[in-house]
């Protein structure tokens, strides 16, 4: 049998006030907020890449996608090659994708760390020159640089688009 005298009056309360106060889960789950990097933004990044890479005589394509893969800027340098443009989309892609530099991508295949599998799906290459965009503890885009001979000059222009806005980005 239930003592009645037993019940502590402020814990009952306590527990209905919780009850009429929580949320249903389903609620929470309505809605979902994110952070994206602005146009406005992407494009001072894939400017300043192509400044660096100009700067260095190289010709270029750039790109910058927001968190979603979809492509907010294309810069490509009038003697960039013709596959750059492509080649800095899936760069930025693949560093999207697996939240990690291609230069890093690359070399989880060439080790055997990663599945070389991984570097045959649509749209993934494991080529240096793609880094993913963060601010606050989380991917908010990336950027590809394709044309230069050698990723690693792709890279370092990727990187000085990135410097660029950087004290906008970490807030």
């Amino acid at each position: 049998m239930f003592d009645l005298k037993a019940i502590n009056p402020a814990a009952v309360l306590v527990a209905l006030t919780g009850l009429f106060l929580a949320r249903p889960v389903a609620a929470e789950d309505a809605v979902v907020t994110y952070k994206s990097i602005s146009p406005d933004v992407a494009f001072e990044i894939a400017q300043a890449a192509l400044k660096k890479c100009r700067d260095d005589g190289l010709q270029v394509a750039v790109v910058v996608m927001d968190r979603f893969g979809a492509p907010l800027v294309l810069l490509r340098d009038r003697f960039a090659g013709l596959p750059s443009a492509n080649t800095a989309t899936s760069k930025a892609y693949t560093a999207l994708s697996f939240r990690s530099t291609t230069a890093e991508f690359a070399k989880g295949i060439a080790t055997n760390r990663l599945d070389p599998s991984l570097g045959r799906l649509p749209n993934i290459v494991a080529m240096a020159g793609g880094q993913p965009i963060e601010a606050d503890g989380g991917v908010v885009g990336a950027i590809g640089v394709s044309g230069a001979p050698g990723g690693d000059k792709d890279d370092a222009c990727a990187a000085a688009g990135i410097a660029a806005v950087r004290d906008r980005l970490d807030f």
